[in-house]
């Protein structure tokens, strides 16, 4: 029977946030230069329009048994 390993494989380490940071600033520059724009957005706007509201829960209404009315009858 085969063994199996006690160690798993390692995982990738993340690029380091100096690295991120730099390629999104390339990503930007280029984007500016082939014509994009960036649009400036107030703080605490959403994008999304016409969210859904949640709905309340309600109390589910059981069908009361013959003896639940029976108790109700005599009291």
């Amino acid at each position: 029977m085969a063994t199996k390993p006690l160690r798993t494989a390692g995982k990738k380490k993340q690029p380091a946030a100096v690295e991120t940071s730099v390629s999104i600033e390339d990503q930007v520059q280029a984007f500016l230069k082939s014509g994009g724009k960036i649009e400036q957005i107030n703080s605490g706007v959403s994008g999304q329009s016409n969210m859904p509201t949640q709905k309340q829960k309600t109390e589910e209404v059981k069908p009361k048994t013959e003896e639940a009315e029976k108790t109700e009858k005599t009291e």
